[in-house]
């Protein structure tokens, strides 16, 4: 005589989550705690690696439409990413465009570390290339108008407006040629709509680098003994 039966199928009814917070009520595992410090320990040391110096204090706020930290970020990203980019491709980068809401951190004066790096760049954006039309780079001008931010913008550029009227604006000390197109450094979340940089989606063509972002800024601390960055009037407004 055999016997055979289905197996019945669970099915999750109900889910219920509490918050426990971390107080000092709850006593620390003095096991657990002997088997992390080592790691601990080394994962400090490794981050309070000094790899430059900067003679002054960086930061995003230093400047009304541009800043120390902003330049310096722009600028450093095209020295590291401009060499891969041409190499896959034979073509240069024009320019570099990334967001004043992803500089997370300030650099003060003095020895740069690797934990200013994460610090700096916490999340794991990649650096991408896209190439925008004319029509394309004139909606990311008239994004940067509205927005009255000092968004990074690289030294390749220089833009300038009276009050909301534009009367400068060069791309390697060229004119802007509307009928040209232009490659254009961002990150992988700027170039799917992040900050609503709307203008880079739907490039005629995009490049992936396979570079990370804080990857581009470890190593050009690392081979940089002293940072020099400064506020000069890439991005600005007269009245």
């Amino acid at each position: 005589m055999m016997f055979s039966c289905t197996p019945s199928k669970k099915q999750l009814v109900e889910i219920q989550t509490r918050l426990i917070p971390v107080t000092d009520t709850y006593q620390t595992d003095s096991l657990i705690e002997n088997y992390i410090l080592p790691y601990r320990n080394s994962v400090h040391k490794e981050m309070s690696t000094v790899l430059s110096y900067t003679p002054i204090d960086l930061n995003s706020f230093d400047g009304k439409l541009e800043s120390t930290l902003g330049n310096l970020l722009a600028d450093l990203c095209y020295e590291q990413a401009n060499p891969v980019f041409n190499k896959r491709t034979q073509k240069n980068i024009d320019f570099v465009l990334f967001n004043h809401g992803g500089i997370r951190a300030p650099i003060g004066k003095g020895g740069i570390t690797k934990r200013h790096a994460f610090q700096l760049m916490p999340f794991e954006n990649t650096l991408v290339v896209v190439e925008l039309t004319g029509d394309k780079v004139l909606e990311m001008v008239t994004y940067l108008n509205k927005s009255n931010r000092a968004h990074p913008i690289s030294k390749h550029v220089k833009l300038h407006f009276k009050k909301d009227v534009m009367t400068t604006f060069t791309i390697n000390k060229q004119n802007f040629d509307p009928s040209k197109n232009y490659y254009v450094l961002t990150s992988d979340y700027l170039q799917k709509g992040g900050d609503k940089m709307n203008f880079f989606a739907n490039p005629v063509s995009l490049h992936e680098l396979d570079y990370k972002f804080r990857a581009a800024i470890l190593d050009y601390f690392a081979k940089t003994d002293t940072i020099k960055t400064q506020l000069d009037q890439r991005f600005k407004r007269l009245n």
